[in-house]
């Protein structure tokens, strides 16, 4: 999914002494109740502008999708909530990838609910003492999924059922859970002779039974608190009329499902929501078509290949945007080095000029950022992340055009700051060479091998290969854009980003192999920055840049020079239990501030006080979540060491999975590292996964985390080839009019105006795969077809 909450505006009542002017405000993001992100804190408006964007994979199923603000007051304990945008999961297509304006609705704790219930109702005929026949309704709670936490816990959750006029009934507390299994029955009369006195029995009539309604209504027992509303539910008893037995799952909906006055003006929000779902069948289903993309690198000509083809009928609709899967699956299964060999070549064939040379928007252009952005996560952290934090933390000015100055700005103290960092990320950058990972060397190298072979005349073309993608599209954008690459939580301030931009712009043309040659300043615009560009024209700097793109694009082994520096990779604070304590109680679990590094990982009692326990990361054996049933707490995840392991519970679901890939990552050289491991605890006297009593009994499940020791495995092809499979279906038009303009080239034995639109090398190659594609996409299309036919949900879900 990726969210980009654009601005709000006219935030608060449309008058009054409420009006928001002198609060700070902040924007919200929360699957169903739970929060995922939050943007920056923005200074004192009724119109800020946040301009953040989001993306994440969604780990758990969800209903509802919910944006937040708030405002901050110095003189208030708790945030106070202005309103919120509210859009359920059915209804996301309807905004997906347009920026809509939407009306903020009052925070109503009645309707902030989530989960399902699982109900059966049945009808029952009684004989009487008297020998009368009456109705009885019984209605079973079964369980509930998916309850909320309360206060970032588990909630103890108890139902209610009422029978309209009747007495209402009670379900048992189930204890800090939120999925509770209840299996209790309730009994009601619903029939009565009319000379029946019982008071706590009403009198309807057998054919008023359809129009009779019960009422579940889920609560979080609060013990000496008031009890909290977690959702209700109604059902019509003439659900019965067709089965004597109903039993069914159904969504929660707000009390009096969510009826409501019309709401004063509170403002509006702007959003764009991107939201993406795959309906991935079985493995077996996308066999054929996984076989056809995988050939695409021995097809020749390359143009010719399912995976050219994709990207050829994809290109006028969604750009390139179609290949990222292709990538991955071609990753996955080691494809990937030929197949960017042979587009690139492609590419060369129709380059004349060397000066121009993958500088353009092209496919083999688009696969090789996908493959940078893929593997090069890691190589931007080690990399950029110390440098950037400086940045960030120093907050320099470093405006250098005149015409931007501030009063009082002195333009040679803003250079000198901006000169410090421009040459510190340089230095970082020609150092690294040894953290760039090998897929990214095998590319470079067979970059620069096409270049001298295409350009044998220019000495400089296989350098400028290189450095087109490794400083133009990979570290210049990512400095750019930190936020993008997960460097930084949040976009830059204004005045961040604009030093960023001017470091980017400096960067790009000392990477770039035309701009070092001393006569290359023309490529600057602005005379400030050929002036300030001037400072790096000397012999260093080119033979540093010379040396960095030999040494990434070479055969040669590279060694790190040193000891390594430590830096920080994750920070926030958490949940942990303490080890070899109390097993049970409040005290369990503590607030604490967890701090990865490159080097180690430690947790401390605050942010900034000194470490309580630190880690070194070489003794990390493995990360995994952890099971709710553990401690009845949800995001848990674990690191094994030889010692205890760690039990850490994050603040949502997107932040474990966030920790859990981070430790992952820096972890997965390390010797040693498990392959099984135990996904619950060691709790009185056994493990509760497989009820093992010896504590050091190997583990019961398969890890997962040591797949991300090889990134090609962190790849769910079926869900990939899936993706593709729904480009090329929607694109099947445009591949009609491709297998159209081979037919015609094959007849006519020419180029036609109807070809111009694709790459047709081989019109007879390309109708080949064209008429095999065919037959895969519509056997898929059939699977999905019989799937559909199969689904039936139940109740209300």
């Amino acid at each position: 999914m990726l969210l980009s909450a654009g601005e709000a505006k006219n935030l608060g009542p449309s008058s009054g002494p409420n009006r928001l002017r002198d609060l700070c405000t902040f924007c919200t993001i929360s699957l169903d109740q739970e929060e995922v992100y939050r943007t920056k804190v923005y200074e004192k408006s009724v119109s800020p502008f946040y301009s953040e964007d989001f993306y994440f994979e969604i780990p758990r199923p969800f209903q509802c999708l919910s944006f937040y603000v708030y405002a901050k007051s110095m003189f208030q304990i708790r945030d106070l909530p202005v309103g919120k945008v509210a859009i359920r999961k059915e209804d996301l297509y309807k905004y997906c990838g347009k920026e809509n304006w939407f009306q903020l609705q009052p925070v109503d704790p009645h309707s902030e609910v989530q989960g399902k219930v699982h109900l059966e109702m049945k009808l029952n005929e009684l004989i009487t003492e008297n020998g009368s026949i009456c109705q009885q309704l019984v209605v079973q709670i079964i369980a509930c999924q998916g309850l909320p936490l309360i206060s970032g816990q588990n909630c103890d959750p108890y139902a209610t059922v009422t029978l309209v006029g009747s007495d209402q009934k009670k379900t048992k507390v189930k204890k800090k859970t939120s999925d509770p299994q209840f299996e209790e029955t309730f009994h009601f009369e619903v029939t009565r002779s009319s000379s029946y006195k019982g008071r706590s029995h009403f009198h309807v009539e057998e054919e008023d039974i359809e129009k009779l309604e019960i009422k579940v209504e889920l609560w979080n027992n609060g013990n000496l608190a008031q009890d909290v509303f977690l959702g209700e539910t109604r059902i019509s008893v003439k659900i019965l009329r067709n089965d004597h037995i109903h039993r069914a799952w159904y969504l929660l909906q707000p009390k009096g499902n969510g009826t409501k006055s019309k709401p004063d003006d509170m403002g509006s929000l702007r959003l764009k929501v991107t939201y993406t779902e795959d309906n991935v069948l079985s493995s077996a289903c996308y066999t054929a078509l996984r076989n056809l993309m995988l050939k695409s690198p021995d097809v020749k000509p390359i143009s010719a290949s399912a995976a050219h083809v994709l990207g050829d009928i994809c290109r006028e609709s969604v750009g390139y945007e179609a290949l990222l899967p292709v990538v991955r699956l071609l990753l996955h299964h080691n494809r990937l080095l030929p197949f960017l060999t042979s587009v690139a070549a492609l590419e060369l064939e129709n380059t004349q000029e060397a000066n121009t040379i993958f500088r353009g928007n092209s496919l083999a252009t688009r696969c090789i950022d996908d493959m940078m952005k893929i593997v090069g996560r890691s190589y931007l952290t080690v990399t950029l992340k110390p440098v950037l934090n400086e940045i960030f933390e120093s907050n320099k000015t470093c405006e250098i055009d005149p015409v931007k100055l501030k009063e009082g700005d002195n333009v040679e103290v803003n250079k000198e700051n901006l000169q410090g960092y421009v040459q510190k990320v340089f230095t970082f950058i020609t150092q690294s060479s040894s953290s760039c990972p090998p897929l990214m060397c095998d590319v470079f190298r067979s970059l620069r091998q096409l270049a001298s072979k295409h350009f044998p005349a220019d000495p400089h073309v296989q350098y400028s290969a290189v450095s087109s993608f490794v400083f133009l599209r990979f570290f210049a954008v990512a400095v750019l854009s930190p936020h993008t690459f997960q460097l930084r939580s949040h976009h830059p301030d204004p005045e961040i980003s604009r030093t960023l931009t001017l470091i980017s712009k400096t960067i790009q043309s000392l990477g770039s192999w035309g701009s070092l040659s001393k006569n290359k300043l023309s490529s600057f615009k602005e005379t400030y920055m050929y002036d300030f560009f001037k400072l790096f024209q000397e012999d260093e700097c080119i033979e540093k840049v010379k040396m960095f793109l030999d040494e990434i694009s070479s055969n040669v082994s590279k060694e790190s020079s040193g000891v390594e520096d430590s830096f920080v990779l994750k920070e926030g604070e958490v949940h942990k239990r303490a080890q070899g304590r109390k097993r049970i109680g409040k005290k369990n679990f503590k607030k604490r501030w967890l701090r990865v590094t490159n080097q180690e990982l430690s947790y401390h009692k605050q942010k900034g006080k000194e470490a309580l326990c630190v880690i070194p990361v070489k003794n990390i054996l493995s990360v995994e979540k952890l099971e709710e049933s553990a401690f009845n707490r949800k995001n848990m995840f674990q690191v094994i060491q030889s010692e205890k392991p760690l039990y850490v519970q994050a603040g949502n679901c997107v932040e474990t999975n966030s920790w859990i890939e981070v430790l992952s990552q820096v972890s997965r050289c390390n010797p040693g590292r498990l392959s099984t491991f135990h996904p619950s605890a060691y709790v009185g006297g056994s493990w509760l996964c497989c009820k093992e009593p010896n504590e050091s009994t190997p583990g019961c499940k398969p890890c997962t985390a040591t797949v991300l020791a090889n990134i090609q495995l962190d790849i769910d092809c079926d869900r990939e080839t899936e993706r593709i499979f729904s480009f090329f279906s929607s694109n099947r038009s445009r591949l009609q009019k491709m297998e159209d303009a081979c037919a015609g080239m094959s007849v006519y034995l020419g180029q036609q105006e109807e070809c111009s639109a694709f790459t047709i090398q081989d019109p007879k190659e390309t109708f080949r795969t064209i008429k095999e594609l065919g037959e895969v996409l519509d056997d898929l299309q059939a699977h999905h077809d019989s799937k559909g036919a199969l689904t039936d949900e139940p109740g209300t879900m």
